[in-house]
This record gives C-alpha cells, sequence and structure tokens, in this order.
C-alpha cells in the first residue's frame, strides 16, 4: 500500500486553543496532548502512530475569534520535517501586496500551496482584486485550496465560499489547480462533485467528513476517485484518530488503487513531491 498524505490537518498548541467548547465535544483528550504538540516532535510522532506519512498543515487567520495562526509560525514549525508541509496564507484584502507576500511565503519560506478563507475572512472568490493572486499562484504551480462547507464559528457568511464560484475561477484559470476544502460540507456535495467532474483542475478534499458516508454524500463517487483528496482536519475529530478514516477509504467499493490515488497519490503529484 502506498504512503498515506494527510491533506488537511491544523496545529494546536496551549497558545492556540480555538473554539474549544466544539473542540472538547468532538475530541475530548486533546487539551491533555497539546503540551506534546508544542514541539514539532509530538505532532509528528502522532501521526506517524496513525499511519500518515505526510500532512498539510493549515494556517489560519480569523478575524473574529482567538484562532491565529500565521503562515509564518507554520512554515517556521514545520521547517526542517519531511512529514509536513506548509501552505500559505493570508486575508488577501488586507495585505498592501497580496502577491508579493505569497511569492515570499513560497520561494523563501517553503510554503507548498495556498489556503483562502473566504467565509471568514468575508470575500467573493471571484472579486478581481483577488485575480492577480491567482495569476501569482498558477505562475508559481502551487494548489490553492478554500474553505467550502459549514463552519463552528457563527459569524461565518457560507455565501462567500459558495462552490459555484469556482465554475468561473476553473475557467478564467485554466492551469491553476484549485481544491474545495471539505467537499462542500453540510449542502453543497452534488455542487462540488459536478464541479469537479466538469473542470480537469478542480478538487477537493474531505476533511471533517465520515468516510463511510461518502457514497452517501457522493453518489458518483466511483467517478471521482481522481479528484478526491484525503483529509482528516486532525487533531479536531473523534477520538483524535486518524487510521480509522484511512481503513474506511480503503474499504470504499472502489478499486484498490483508487483508493491509494484518493490517500495520497493525487496529492503528492499536485504538489509536486518527489518521485511524483
Amino acid at each position: 500500500m502506498a504512503a498515506v498524505l494527510d491533506f488537511h490537518i491544523h496545529i494546536r498548541t496551549p497558545v492556540h486553543r480555538g473554539v474549544w467548547s466544539f473542540v472538547r465535544e468532538i475530541n475530548p483528550g486533546l487539551e491533555a496532548q497539546l503540551p506534546a504538540f508544542e514541539r514539532r516532535e509530538g505532532v509528528e510522532a502522532a501521526l506517524a502512530a496513525e499511519g500518515v506519512e505526510q500532512a498539510v498543515v493549515i494556517p489560519e487567520l480569523l478575524p473574529f475569534s482567538r484562532y491565529w495562526i500565521t503562515a509564518e509560525w507554520i512554515a517556521e514549525y514545520c521547517r526542517g520535517s519531511g512529514r509536513l508541509i506548509p501552505f500559505a496564507h493570508f486575508n488577501p484584502l488586507e495585505e498592501g501586496d497580496p502577491v508579493k507576500t505569497l511569492r515570499r511565503q513560497v520561494e523563501e519560506m517553503g510554503c507548498r500551496g495556498l489556503k483562502l478563507l473566504p467565509s471568514y475572512q468575508l470575500f467573493s472568490l471571484t472579486d478581481r482584486r483577488l485575480y492577480p493572486v491567482y495569476e501569482e499562484a498558477q505562475s508559481l504551480g502551487i494548489p490553492c485550496m478554500f474553505h467550502c462547507g459549514s463552519s463552528v464559528f457563527d459569524r461565518t457568511v457560507l455565501r462567500f465560499c459558495d462552490p459555484l464560484q469556482m465554475d468561473e475561477l476553473c475557467r478564467d484559470f485554466p492551469n491553476l489547480v484549485l481544491v474545495a476544502a471539505h467537499g462542500g460540507r453540510g449542502f453543497w456535495y452534488r455542487e462540488v462533485a459536478f464541479l469537479a467532474r466538469l473542470h480537469r483542475n478542480l478538487y477537493f478534499d474531505v476533511a471533517g467528513l465520515p468516510p463511510q458516508k461518502l457514497l452517501e454524500f457522493f453518489p458518483d463517487l466511483p467517478r471521482l476517485t481522481d479528484r478526491i483528496l484525503f483529509g482528516s482536519d486532525w487533531p479536531v475529530i473523534p477520538g483524535g484518530r486518524i487510521r480509522p478514516n484511512i481503513e474506511a477509504i480503503r474499504a470504499l467499493p472502489i478499486p484498490p488503487a483508487a483508493a491509494e490515488a484518493i490517500l495520497g497519490g493525487t496529492a503528492r503529484r499536485l504538489l509536486r513531491l518527489a518521485g511524483c
């Protein structure tokens, strides 16, 4: 079996606690683990124990919460790791020169993709002020991931992450890999699946979704296996366990090669990692 690449995890330490009423409900044991996660080796050991060879680490700038993790912090945390892959991140409407910021985070800090949070930072994906950022991401050859789905944050404006906006982006930037994080979680599953079949540069991850229900959410899943990226949303997942999700993906009624593509093969190709 091929090595697993989790396309969507977060780093939480005692100073990055987030929404703890929700965290304690989903993973009540997380708080006791946080001291170990202060050191990168603690996170790497936890992922290795769950069968994850590599993982994309997502920064988050949420202006209305206590959760404020910059790309700079994530890049430094991941520096020198063969297991953790940092992504770039910023609020594109608050950066004086967002193109320069993206280039710096990729070329100087080693970020391998860009994560944007439109429903938290309150911008439309098709806002023409963002187009230079997309052009730069396309030029750099990195994927651009958008939060696409429900959220526990009560000030989230969901219309800003409506996946139908990606139809326009796919056409305007045909060489830019777009990733709908969370697969439209809540009520956009059909739209995300349709767009992924329509556009060859659109993918989606399944972070935060129970893998055993993927066929319910995506009835055409067997025809979408080259569009899907495994993501766990760790560590805020039931019991903090990733391995059961991996096993559930392998148990889906799809060819083993398709399951291995979901679990890492496609992600390594999109991230242009060694051996792909």
